[in-house]
């Protein structure tokens, strides 16, 4: 299969490499990140990379990987001092977040080799690492191969498999399973993830179960968080906060319906949207107006009588969390996977999400079980989940502390990983 692999990749190289070279030259992103990909400079980085000490490289996919990757990364380097971290992102976006982290304490960040074999090979060849650590996803066949190839250990982190992914590896399982067979381990999020892998033809000692990083990675999260208070960002005295984050497309209208709704009965009720791509943000603001609510934005700031705020500034959404009286979470309403419903449930806030959570499925699962969270199936659902929440303030105080306590009573997961890595190393 591997074989058919490069066949297919050269066979596409060959008749698209016009349309290649044109998109690469003409989309700064490409243009910045695609030389380097291919080896450009990998022999000047790897030249600085300190010689005799142990070298483990992390990759992330993108954002939400590295995000979790950030309190094991600080674990390796507590646990491991001498070792060299190196530490790659496949998304532009992904190596910027991991290179905007506080202190995060990695000795080089890397370009992640284009899925070619002689791409792949001379990376590994020229940075030499004694393990390969891969967060939750982004599998490419050759870079395993010559991982596997070159006696390197490959270890699978925070491991995931939803329902699609798991139709898509069970009727392609000829590709799938060398592919993961190539891992040292693969640890797990969820036990049913365990079963999925055995299922498609791992061997049970091949596969860990784990728990979710994304747990570990919230409180020291949540510590770090900018503070802001309502005051400053203009909310009314008095007012009940209900946030939106992370919404996607199609989902604003329900927000909007449900909201107009609530607000005929809680006059005090204010709605922060934050939709997940800021691009969206001026059709957003359009149609709440559209809609009838006097609404601004965050950079522009709110007027007398706004009950609407949209934020269209980046890394504050997290924080704004913890003013909230209730949180909905996004994505969750349309079928785009959901988001991180962990983000408000540490600072004490109520939780709300859709039927769309699979990207967090162990998390919804323990939460819904623990209590400390709604799954709104449908819009009318929605509405009158949020409005028994709107008319009880003890059962707001109630469910936020039940969020939090779910949270910590859920660490340690990275000293897990520490043990595991330790053995793979001895």
């Amino acid at each position: 299969m591997l074989l058919l692999y490069n066949m297919i990749q050269l066979l596409g190289l060959v008749l698209l490499w016009p349309f290649l070279v044109l998109l690469t030259l003409c989309r700064t992103k490409y243009r910045a990140r695609i030389p380097a990909r291919l080896g450009f400079g990998l022999l000047a980085l790897a030249e600085k990379i300190p010689a005799g000490r142990p070298r483990i490289w992390i990759h992330a996919l993108s954002v939400g990987e590295v995000a979790s990757a950030v309190t094991l990364v600080r674990a390796l380097r507590s646990h491991f001092p001498e070792a060299v971290l190196l530490f790659s992102a496949s998304t532009s976006s992904g190596e910027r977040y991991a290179r905007a982290v506080p202190s995060l304490p990695v000795d080089s960040f890397l370009p992640f080799p284009l899925d070619a074999y002689p791409v792949v090979r001379r990376f590994v060849k020229l940075l030499r690492p004694d393990l390969f650590i891969l967060i939750e996803t982004d599998f490419w066949p050759n870079f395993l191969h010559v991982l596997a190839a070159a006696n390197v250990p490959a270890l699978l982190v925070n491991g995931r498999i939803s329902r699609k992914s798991y139709t898509r590896y069970t009727s392609l399982r000829p590709f799938f399973q060398p592919l993961f067979d190539s891992f040292t381990i693969l640890a797990m999020q969820r036990q049913e993830d365990v079963h999925s892998m055995i299922s498609l033809g791992l061997r049970p000692d091949k596969v860990a179960y784990l728990g979710n990083l994304k747990y570990d990675a919230m409180l020291p999260a949540a510590c770090n968080r900018k503070i802001i208070d309502r005051a400053e960002l203009g909310v009314p005295l008095g007012s009940i906060m209900l946030i939106a984050g992370s919404t996607h497309e199609g989902e604003e209208e329900i927000i909007g319906r449900v909201f107009g709704k609530l607000l005929e009965e809680c006059p005090s009720l204010f709605l922060i949207i934050a939709p997940r791509n800021i691009e969206r943000v001026p059709g957003v603001l359009q149609y709440i107006r559209r809609q009838g609510f006097a609404a601004s934005n965050r950079s522009t700031g709110l007027r007398s009588g706004d009950r609407v705020l949209v934020l269209d500034t980046m890394g504050e959404l997290a924080g704004l969390y913890g003013l909230a009286d209730l949180a909905f979470i996004g994505g969750s309403l349309v079928a785009a996977g959901g988001h991180n419903p962990l983000e408000p449930a540490v600072l004490g806030t109520p939780v709300f999400f859709g039927p769309h959570m699979e990207d967090f499925a162990d998390v919804v699962e323990d939460m819904l079980s623990a209590g400390c969270a709604v799954q709104a199936r449908t819009e009318d659902e929605l509405y009158r989940g949020i409005r028994l929440y709107l008319g009880n303030q003890e059962l707001r105080k109630e469910k936020g502390k039940a969020a939090r306590e779910f949270v910590e009573s859920r660490q340690g997961v990275s000293m897990r990983h520490i043990e595991l890595i330790r053995q793979v190393l001895a």
